[in-house]
């Protein structure tokens, strides 16, 4: 009689399905992504807050425009532009921040297609229409892909933002329509206030967060 090896005693912990790892492996990485994306906000709009007010004190160096204007002069004749190294560079680390947001959107691009791709795979081994248990607790397996479809394209809209903020914020002679670029950069209006709970349910119902 054939002695049994070792491993044929031992219980096996059960194997999670690939789409189950795969599934909760994009919830982390979801989580990842927005954080770095915070991240990278803060600190552009810090630099972007700095070429503003480099633009401003270029066009009212002691508030000299403000005082002729006081005194019923002409308006002044505007002096010609200088080159500022200190803009020129923030300018370069603004665009250099833009980048790396690129970089994290057209990762959460790839987690959204991964995610329909799982849910094509279930929609194949189990049919159109048909009901099947779901992976973890509550959601379904499209639900996974309706969320990251959802968080995808609310920072796709964020970033296409960002590029006209980056592209305009350091030509603009407007202090008010800068201020509006500011404020657009810092509380980014395309990224709704739903995106962190959607975040946290995902990371909920994958068991990266506890009850």
């Amino acid at each position: 009689m054939a002695a049994k090896s070792p491993a044929d005693g031992t219980p096996r912990r059960p194997v999670l399905p690939v789409s189950v790892r795969k599934i909760k492996d994009n919830a982390a990485d979801w989580h990842n992504l927005m954080m770095k994306w915070e991240r990278l906000n803060d600190n552009g709009f810090t630099v972007a807050n700095k070429i503003v007010n480099m633009k401003i004190s270029e066009q009212f160096p002691d508030n000299k425009w403000e005082i002729a204007c006081d005194n019923g002069a002409t308006e002044p004749e505007k002096p010609t532009p200088k080159y500022n190294e200190e803009l020129d560079n923030c300018c370069a680390e603004l665009l250099e921040t833009l980048k790396h947001m690129t970089k994290i959107q057209l990762k959460m691009e790839k987690l959204t297609l991964t995610t329909k791709a799982i849910c094509d795979l279930e929609t194949f081994h189990h049919g159109a229409g048909s009901c099947t248990a779901p992976f973890f607790h509550t959601w379904p397996t499209p639900y996974f892909y309706e969320v990251s479809l959802k968080l995808s394209e609310m920072y796709k809209k964020e970033l296409q933002l960002k590029q006209t903020i980056v592209q305009e914020i350091a030509h603009s002679a407007d202090q008010d329509l800068m201020m509006v670029y500011l404020s657009s950069w810092l509380y980014q209006p395309y990224i709704e206030n739903s995106s962190k709970l959607l975040l946290e349910a995902m990371l909920l119902e994958t068991g990266h967060r506890q009850c």
